[in-house]
């Protein structure tokens, strides 16, 4: 297996500090990395007028980055180098605040393939949207 990128002991200051170099995530989003460790990601954002369409909803490649930058955390803390090879999405309601959670958690880690969920939910819990990952280990 390669070596991770980031450490399964890393600190969470560690973790902020390695995937600010994820410029489109962290430019677009500003997200706010809460949690992370090897198979889990919670991370949250502020929705602007930025992120909206022209009916006013949520742009859905919101959801969908911001559920992407949740995998790359929870699949590379503690693991060896992984992108996405493929992801599903299913958009669910529209938010009913301007706060998005997207929670990842890896279900299955192999030694050249993962498979994720992740779950995108509102400030108050409703659901936004849930995708479906699979992560190549390039290690």
């Amino acid at each position: 297996m390669a070596e991770p990128l980031v450490a399964a002991d890393a600190s969470l200051d560690e973790v902020r500090a390695f995937f600010e170099s994820d410029r489109y995530a962290t430019t677009t989003l500003t997200p706010t990395i809460e949690d992370a460790r090897p198979g889990y990601a919670r991370v949250s954002m502020e929705i602007g007028s930025d992120h909206r369409n022209g009916m006013g909803a949520l742009m859905g490649g919101v959801s969908f980055t911001l559920a992407d930058f949740a995998f790359a955390i929870a699949s590379n803390v503690g693991q060896a180098p992984t992108v996405t090879a493929s992801s599903t999405i299913d958009f669910m309601s529209a938010p009913k605040d301007a706060r998005l959670i997207a929670e990842c958690e890896v279900e299955k880690s192999g030694r050249s393939l993962c498979f994720a969920t992740v779950r995108v939910a509102d400030g108050a819990g409703n659901p936004v949207s849930r995708i479906s990952v699979t992560g190549f280990r390039k290690g």
